[in-house]
């Protein structure tokens, strides 16, 4: 069966999409990526999807148009990975603008915004979407979900084999050894806190909006890291919190980096905009380099806290950060650092093609959700079905 996966990650650069087919047992399918492409969404839309997901309030009437918004640029994004309308299924994440975990006092909540049977009537093909909502209602975090998929899709070596995306968020999977006695294992995932966002929003602040992100590095890999920073950062509550564990822009946000910028100046004896043009420029360096050392060093420490890989696989837009990649090779060590591309899947395709499996599942009827990744008290079927009106 052919299925269209579409993701768009906490990022909101845009969206990526995979066409795949999938044949087979449901637990470990036949599966290949027909195709795939990345549609960036408009830059006005982009920027008003950070600003909500940062917070700021707005009308219902907006928070409506936004979602029809990003319900046409989804379907834009499936018409170029599938012109002739192959997909027989399609699976979409939405665009994720708050996420609120469990909490001792009542469940969590997370909203993606999507109107999925409209982008159904676009498309003229069933749309499996709000993919979160069933593992909530069971009482977990409804993410991380791509774990499921990887346990699936991604063969298994002799010792544990860990899959870190590096989308704005760093989460992590840990899949079981294929032999020996933690061949039974669980497969598990978290959240490990800041990939990319605060990254992101550093750059774009630094260049006042004309960059929206620190291409291939280059800008961190002229600073300098503030280690004794780091290790500070390491000791705050979200990084000792056991799994299952889920976050995003809610907690390393704007907020969170205009606490970060101003220990950063601290350190350095000047304030965020002091001292002469240099002196500034060398500033922003520094920040981005720790920024970008902390993003590697959060994933490090959950490592050497638990089960040891033998391998980290790479996969999102991180993964073509060589800055960041440099980082965790030096941090994470002993464990093999490798590209998801090695495994036949590129690391952009990752989430997409999971969210194609998870639409491929709820077809058929097959739980989506892992309880020891995401916390829920049992598995579930993922996804609501939207059909055209024909």
């Amino acid at each position: 069966m052919k299925v269209l996966g579409l993701m768009s990650g906490t990022s909101a650069d845009g969206i990526d999409a995979v066409l795949a087919h999938f044949e087979g047992p449901r637990n470990h399918p036949r599966w290949r990526v027909l195709r795939s492409s990345f549609i960036p969404y408009p830059e006005p839309l982009r920027a008003r999807l950070v600003a909500v997901g940062q917070g700021e309030p707005h009308t219902a009437a907006v928070l409506l148009d936004l979602a029809e918004a990003v319900t046409v640029e989804q379907a834009r994004a499936a018409r170029s990975c599938d012109p002739a309308g192959d997909a027989k299924l399609v699976g979409c994440h939405g665009q994720t603008i708050w996420h609120r975990p469990p909490r001792p006092e009542g469940r969590g909540a997370s909203w993606q915004l999507l109107q999925g049977p409209l982008l159904a009537q676009l498309l003229n093909t069933p749309v499996v979407f709000d993919l979160r909502a069933h593992d909530l209602a069971l009482g977990g975090h409804g993410a991380p979900l791509v774990p499921a998929a990887d346990a699936a899709l991604l063969p298994r070596i002799g010792g544990w084999r860990a899959v870190l995306n590096l989308g704005g968020i760093a989460n992590l999977t840990l899949l079981p050894p294929a032999r020996g006695p933690e061949r039974q294992a669980p497969v598990t995932g978290w959240d490990c806190g800041p990939a990319n966002t605060l990254i992101d929003l550093a750059v774009a602040q630094f260049s006042e909006g004309r960059l929206g992100y620190d291409r291939d590095g280059a800008w961190a890999a002229r600073g300098q890291v503030q280690d004794a920073l780091i290790t500070r950062w390491l000791q705050e509550d979200y990084f000792h919190v056991p799994p299952p564990k889920s976050t995003g822009r809610e907690l390393f946000g704007q907020e969170d980096l205009r606490r970060r910028l101003q220990d950063l100046a601290t350190a350095a004896g000047a304030t965020a905009a002091g001292g002469s043009s240099a002196e500034l420029a060398e500033q922003q360096a520094d920040a981005l380099a720790t920024l970008t050392a902390f993003s590697a060093a959060v994933v490090a420490q959950d490592l050497e806290r638990g089960t040891r890989p033998l391998e980290l696989v790479l996969a999102g837009g991180g993964a073509h950060n060589p800055t960041l990649v440099r980082e965790l090779r030096q941090r994470c060590r002993g464990v093999m650092v490798r590209a998801l591309s090695e495994l036949g899947v590129e690391p952009s395709q990752r989430e997409a093609l999971g969210f194609a499996l998870l639409a491929w599942w709820h077809h058929h009827r097959h739980p989506g959700s892992l309880p020891a990744v995401t916390g829920a008290s049992r598995s579930a079927v993922l996804g609501v079905l939207a059909t055209p009106t024909l």
